[in-house]
């Protein structure tokens, strides 16, 4: 199975063309196909020997020859039969149908492979419900297609063949094809009015869907709402959505009338044509009355193949739909790339060089940072501040290599950082996000999360040293308990600080960078994380970038941005005495906070 995932990765992750994709998973499984196939051509092969026994049979009792040895043999010819036709069947069903879901796994796999090398810009740009969107449904379509699609068409195949050899074998040659002319009508029906069915189908989903968020919009703001006295205005909108729901409910009724109509009438035409033109040959023994009771199973059994290849046919539809969407996901390339020719270092020291640093983000008309320049030597601490919107985010971003800086901007140890592999520039960055994103898990899996083997005691000194342990140790399940969706059950401090201890668990890291990551807690608690990190100071490179100036005192350097530019750069004890923005904060917090030089 690792392989398959391999080779879906390797070969998907390519520009395609769509019908590739499916073609090359085929090609690969082409032996597997066949049996599955054959094995359902061999089923309904078996299928179509059963009217002929039963005519034999009333043939047989017409002429009143029939003994218990002849109703015995019959029965055991049909028990025969009938379980061949049933072993073959489900060995094709299942074989077929185990390819569908392999490639389904596979894709799924593909696709999220492929995802995790694209860059963050990626997914500002997308929905996650587009994204999942891909990875379910149109996913499922193509599998659709691929299993069950697969055996209906080679069910409808044999099942024809099979059924008009037997038919003209065995019956009569002309009451078939009379017979078979309305019914040759039914696939081109359900072509045609499946998809507006599907159509009007999915307009009633998208129709719930708006009246659940308006309800649940309500009920959320029900407060306001009574507060207000807004309740009528609430029913009238709801109502809106209701009637639409209504309206799209009707049209999908007519459309499902008018298709529940048109197949029972042609098969009706057709059973018709071959009553009175059979019944006239068995009358004129053109044909015996057991042949004319096989032709009438016969005929439903024409009638089953042609419906399915209007079903067949829709699959394809939506699965070459789906694969058209699949391929330009596939083909969206990773804005952020190793370079060719990356360079190796055994040791890096952690000194980080930003040099007349600009940058703008896609489609912007301004820049985020200008002209910025700055030294960090390893071992020491930066401090960044500046007002919401100064740069602050898109600075650390463009140290993570989120963005592509432009060449020579950002260098560690001298070394552009597009010169070093991404996996091992990010391995050489412990980072806290500014909202300490948590995963839905354990919060020691979370604090492992970097290092999932790493001994427990490890764990619980990051934990020690970010201040949470105290937390951890009166929860349920100590370590083992699950925080919930993106930690739910811990408050916004108790987030940052098991952030801090991730990051600081990632103890091989040269760089530690804090995005506002202390900004949720309680201002003893700050101090006390800040001493730990300078404990740490002289093994990495301190990046701290906060909003609370408390988090800044004892760093070597700050810079001050305003605009994406540099306007001031000293100590805490040096900035608070010139005229800026810094001054200024620490004016607005000193009093707000009782913070003091």
């Amino acid at each position: 199975m690792v392989a398959a995932i391999n080779f879906s990765v390797a070969v998907w992750g390519e520009v395609m063309d769509p019908t590739s994709i499916v073609r090359s998973f085929i090609a690969k499984n082409q032996w597997k196909y066949l049996l599955g196939v054959l094995a359902i051509g061999t089923a309904e092969f078996f299928q179509v020997r059963i009217p002929h026994i039963l005519g034999r049979f009333i043939d047989r009792l017409k002429l009143g020859g029939s003994t218990e040895h002849a109703i015995l043999s019959f029965a055991l010819e049909l028990a025969i039969v009938a379980a061949g036709y049933v072993l073959a069947f489900g060995l094709g069903q299942t074989r077929i149908g185990q390819l569908g879901r392999t490639w389904e796994f596979e894709m799924r796999q593909a696709l999220f492979a492929h995802w995790e090398t694209l860059s963050s810009w990626y997914f500002q740009q997308h929905s996650v419900g587009d994204l999942l969107n891909h990875s379910l449904n149109d996913v499922t379509a193509v599998r659709q297609a691929l299993s069950m699609g697969l055996n209906q068409i080679s069910q409808a195949i044999f099942l024809f063949i099979a059924t008009l050899f037997m038919t003209m074998k065995t019956i009569d040659w002309r009451l078939t094809l009379f017979s078979l002319v309305p019914i040759l009508f039914i696939p081109v029906v359900i072509a045609i009015i499946r998809p507006q069915v599907r159509l009007r189908s999915r307009l009633v989903q998208e129709s719930l869907s708006d009246m659940s968020e308006r309800a649940e919009e309500s009920f959320q703001a029900i407060r306001l709402i009574k507060a207000s006295s807004n309740e009528p205005v609430e029913v009238d909108r709801f109502t809106r959505r209701t009637e639409t729901i209504v309206e799209r409910q009707m049209s999908l009724v007519r459309m499902n009338t008018l298709f529940q109509a048109l197949v029972p009438l042609l098969s009706g035409i057709g059973f018709t044509v071959g009553l009175v033109y059979g019944g006239w040959l068995v009358v004129h023994h053109r044909i015996s009355l057991g042949g004319f009771v096989a032709f009438t199973v016969y005929l439903s059994m024409l009638v089953q193949p042609l419906m399915q290849f209007g079903v067949v046919i829709n699959l394809f539809q939506n699965a070459s739909a789906s694969l058209l969407r699949l391929q330009r996901l596939l083909a969206v390339t990773p804005d952020i790339r190793d370079p060719e020719h990356p360079l190796e270092r055994p040791h890096w020291e952690g000194t980080l060089t930003a040099q007349h640093l600009t940058f703008r983000y896609p489609n912007a008309k301004h820049n985020a940072l200008s002209e910025v320049s700055f030294i960090v030597p390893e071992g020491t601490t930066l401090g960044i501040v500046g007002r919401t919107g100064a740069g602050k985010t898109t600075l650390l971003n463009l140290m993570l290599r989120d963005y592509d800086p432009p060449p020579g901007a950002l260098a560690i140890d001298g070394v552009d950082i597009r010169g070093i592999r991404v996996s091992e520039l990010r391995h050489l960055v412990a980072y806290v996000p500014q909202d300490g994103f948590l995963f839905s898990t354990t919060i020691g899996n979370n604090i492992a999360f970097s290092r999932p083997t790493v001994v427990p005691q490890a764990v619980k000194e990051a934990a020690q040293q970010s201040r949470i342990w105290e937390t951890i140790r009166d929860l349920p399940q100590g370590m083992d308990t699950d925080i919930g969706e993106r930690g739910v059950m811990l408050s916004g401090g108790q987030r940052q600080r098991t952030a801090i201890a991730r990051a600081l668990i990632k103890s091989d890291a040269k760089i530690l960078i804090l995005d506002d990551s202390l900004s949720a807690v309680d201002t003893l608690t700050e101090s006390e994380i800040l001493e730990v990190l300078r404990t740490v100071r002289g093994k990495k490179t301190v990046i701290i970038a906060a909003h609370r100036l408390s988090a800044l005192r004892d760093t070597d350097q700050i810079i001050v941005l305003d605009k994406g530019s540099i306007t001031q750069v000293g100590t805490h004890e040096s900035l608070i005495q010139q005229t800026g923005i810094y001054r200024d904060l620490y004016r607005i917090q000193a009093g707000g906070d009782s913070l003091h030089a």
